[in-house]
């Protein structure tokens, strides 16, 4: 079997967080920090070398290709925040609508900013997307 290649480190979250140069993504990824945190009841981890993840699911394709992911995450990129939200969830479009300035892609949401959404919203897709998930996905 082939192995992701995207695998949990012992890396701190703490110390990447604060190799982020940009002070206000910095900050906005600690708040993203305590939402996930929150919504998971896990505490964050670091997936390859720019991964935060929370909690995890296994996964495995009609392929027979398996393995394990982080129920939710994110990454602060260089031109964004990329937040891994699983897009196949009740009330996720509605709530969309509401959310602020982003972009989404399948399974990622990007934002550039913290100030460019509202956070009650952005809590609330957290949250659903990570209970959707256990309910799909059961350990």
């Amino acid at each position: 079997m082939v192995e992701a290649k995207t695998q949990r480190t012992k890396r701190s979250v703490t110390a990447f967080l604060n190799t982020i140069p940009d002070a206000q993504k910095r900050q906005d990824a600690f708040a993203i920090v305590d939402i996930m945190r929150k919504a998971t009841k896990a505490e964050p981890v670091m997936w390859g070398s720019s991964i935060v993840g929370f909690g995890t699911y296994r996964y495995k394709y009609a392929s027979g290709r398996e393995g394990e992911w982080p129920l939710t995450g994110f990454s602060p990129r260089k031109q964004n925040l990329t937040l891994y939200i699983m897009g196949d969830f009740e009330q996720r479009d509605e709530l969309l609508k509401s959310l602020g300035k982003f972009k989404t892609g399948k399974a990622c949401l990007y934002i550039n900013r913290l100030d460019d959404v509202d956070l009650p919203t952005l809590r609330k897709l957290v949250k659903l997307s990570v209970q959707h998930m256990i309910k799909t996905h059961p350990a």
